[in-house]
């Protein structure tokens, strides 16, 4: 079963992701939820999401950070990370490319955007 993690520290943003994609529950795909950047970390080492969608700025771990220990530390470059942020500016899109982000979008997001490379990433 694919799985999605969401992790964000702002409720209402985890609350519009999760019903943004709760119709790819229906195809057997599952949501997870993580409310800090450690948290996050610990998620994918246990639940080895094929989806990871990060906030930038989260307490004790930033999105960063996450996505650098994903993608490089523990070697998981399957993993398709999607960096979901208030921070436009191009030094930012820079940092997210070199830690190995797949795609980055700044907020406010458009949720079609968000379920399409979702979809995407998934072969849905």
């Amino acid at each position: 079963m694919p799985k999605i993690l969401i992790a964000d520290d702002e409720p209402h943003i985890r609350l519009l992701l999760e019903q943004t994609l709760e119709d790819l529950e229906q195809e057997d795909v599952d949501l997870i939820f993580a409310e800090d950047g450690d948290q996050a970390l610990k998620l994918v080492q246990e639940e080895a999401p094929d989806v990871a969608i990060l906030d930038v700025m989260m307490p004790r771990r930033d999105g960063y950070e996450v996505c650098d220990q994903v993608k490089h530390t523990l070697g998981l470059d399957h993993v398709y990370v999607i960096m979901l942020t208030s921070k436009g500016q191009v030094f930012d899109r820079d940092r997210a490319a070199k830690v190995g982000a797949d795609v980055y979008i700044t907020k406010p997001f458009k949720p079609r955007e968000v379920i399409h490379l979702v979809r995407e990433a998934l072969k849905l």
